[in-house]
């Protein structure tokens, strides 16, 4: 697997599959490329997509010091130096999301065209998620909090139907103090003074039953962004990118198409 290294010398892993016009897939907080496998081949008629593991996971090197959001929108700026890529189209979900603002926002001139999906803005302007969804997260028995965790993810019905491996559910392989700073690094996340310097064309989907990510960030975001689009998908989940992907890949895929090469 092919890794770069950081300005500040971290080894950051990452993926490149498929032919074509670079897209930039970004996963949720401590998780792995593999948050997208269920997915990826949607794009790859059109497009090649590049993912990469995040500082902290996977095969990138796990160093014990802060983590943001900007530092891992800084990783993906190495992997696209790397690889030689000046610019590309970028779409990112929940953490990802937060990371595709802050590329986009500090780093103009490298994204032609932006996805955010079912995230926020953060701060003191972004909504939380209600204290019931954060209580359940953190149950002591066995298993509860996983169980929690897949059910804001998915529906009922679909989790009858797809018994796993689920790849959304964070790196099992994570060390302790990575995934605390995953955390802090997503919780500190604050870009409302940035959005309205985004200059890519902007496609904001969030899951219309989003209780993760209340879906009542979407509005915000696509407000606050310049010229975005907004599309809700009705009866979504949190994981709406893999569960509703016969309409989530088309509906991405067609508005990347629409945006002007320039």
């Amino acid at each position: 697997m092919p890794h770069t290294t950081t300005p500040d010398g971290v080894r950051i892993a990452y993926q490149v599959q498929g032919e074509g016009t670079p897209l930039v897939l970004l996963a949720g907080q401590a998780n792995t490329h593999h948050w997208w496998d269920g997915v990826r081949d949607d794009f790859h008629a059109a497009r090649s997509t590049l993912t990469l593991d995040y500082r902290g996971t996977g095969e990138s090197e796990k160093p014990d010091k802060r983590y943001s959001t900007e530092l891992f929108a800084q990783d993906v700026i190495a992997v696209l130096d790397d690889l030689g890529v000046d610019r590309a189209d970028v779409y990112g979900t929940s953490m990802g999301g937060r990371v595709a603002q802050q590329l986009a926002a500090r780093h103009p001139h490298r994204v032609r065209a932006l996805v955010l999906g079912c995230t926020s803005p953060g701060g003191l302007h972004g909504i939380q998620r209600d204290s019931v969804v954060s209580r359940s997260l953190v149950q002591a028995r066995p298993g509860a909090a996983r169980q929690a965790l897949l059910e804001l993810m998915y529906t009922p019905a679909w989790l009858a139907t797809h018994t796993g491996p689920h790849r959304t559910l964070g790196d099992p392989g994570m060390p302790a103090h990575a995934r605390r700073r995953h955390l802090v690094a997503s919780n500190q996340h604050d870009a409302w003074q940035l959005l309205p310097g985004v200059r890519a064309p902007t496609l904001v989907v969030h899951g219309g039953d989003d209780r993760l990510n209340p879906a009542a960030n979407a509005p915000l975001l696509a407000s606050r962004v310049p010229g975005a689009r907004l599309h809700m998908i009705p009866g979504a989940r949190h994981a709406y990118f893999e569960e509703f992907r016969t309409i989530a890949s088309p509906l991405v895929l067609d508005f990347l198409t629409a945006v002007p090469q320039r």
